[in-house]
């Protein structure tokens, strides 16, 4: 499955214990370097650092003026936007040219923080309505990206769905470079059916016609990359993973009988009224289609779409 994949992530360096934020210190987060770190390849960034600002340097906020919004020291109100803000998008550029799968932003930051950042207007009275200036520079540059920040990450929803996202996408850019492009693609995408139904019913439906279609101009590849993304930043839901879950328990039709079926029946249930996390009924479909042979189901991204170790899907 995916225990071999190592995913390339960019983090906000801050988050790895680095030393490089205003006072000298670090954010270390031990979900993102302890628990995620160990199938990851990073590659970490400070653009305030790497703008040539040094560590310790004065605190940076955004402050409104007219139309936009500016990057000004807290003391002083120095204008340090368009140094910064030239650097995020030649950082950006090069991040871009790396092959990443995702990254991993510091929250509340003025330079990383992905949203709901504070933005101070003319009273001094701040409003979290702003993004970093290297966020919106990656975002601009790189709008299927996985991105989330490390504090989001404490919700087990939002950190499945981002880990999710990261293995799939690297799956994705493993695809790429395929020796035999066709058959690798039509393998991908049954590999991935459920997975891309649980989260968009739309996608899935226009990429198994882009797949029926058998085209092999490399745009059609391109569009199969971009739609396949778009999919994945849908969020799951409930009612989604259910009816992927059901469609699963149908594959054992006339094989899982009486104590067993009920029991993946009711399990299912269970996890339809948050009475158990998705890893349940998940597990226990893997463990019949083992005892089955059922080679397809067992193929199923959806069912182990990275590494067991995060426990990704044990609160979800």
């Amino acid at each position: 499955m995916s225990g071999d994949v190592r995913v390339r992530l960019g983090v906000s360096s801050c988050l790895l214990g680095h030393p490089v934020r205003f006072d000298g210190g670090h954010r270390r987060d031990a979900f993102v370097a302890d628990t995620l770190g160990p199938y990851v390849e990073w590659v970490p960034v400070c653009p305030e650092l790497e703008a040539g600002l040094g560590a310790p340097r004065p605190a940076l906020r955004l402050v409104k003026a007219g139309e936009d919004v500016r990057l000004v020291t807290v003391h002083g109100a120095r204008d340090l936007t368009d140094v910064v803000r030239a650097h995020a998008v030649r950082r950006a550029d090069e991040l871009a040219r790396l092959d990443l799968d995702g990254f991993v932003l510091k929250k509340d930051s003025p330079t990383c923080g992905r949203e709901r950042v504070k933005v101070y207007g003319a009273g001094g009275r701040p409003a979290r309505q702003g993004r970093g200036l290297f966020a919106q520079a990656l975002a601009e540059r790189a709008p299927l990206l996985p991105m989330e920040e490390e504090g989001r990450l404490c919700d087990p929803a939002l950190r499945e769905h981002f880990v999710e996202r990261v293995f799939a996408h690297r799956r994705l850019r493993d695809l790429q470079s395929a020796p035999r492009p066709r058959a690798a693609f039509v393998a991908f995408h049954t590999r991935h059916k459920l997975q891309l139904l649980a989260h968009s019913p739309a996608h899935y439906a226009a990429l198994g016609r882009m797949v029926a279609a058998g085209a092999r101009r490399r745009e059609w590849w391109e569009e199969y990359a971009e739609t396949f993304l778009s999919a994945l930043a849908v969020p799951a839901t409930r009612a989604r993973h259910v009816n992927v879950l059901q469609h699963l328990a149908g594959y054992f039709r006339g094989r899982l009988e009486g104590t067993g079926r009920h029991a993946l029946g009711g399990t299912i249930a269970d996890y339809q009224r948050g009475l158990v996390p998705l890893a349940v009924p998940t597990t226990l479909i893997a463990h019949h289609a083992q005892r089955f042979g059922m080679d397809y189901v067992l193929g199923q991204a959806y069912l182990q779409p990275h590494p067991r170790e995060l426990r990704a899907r044990s609160d979800a």
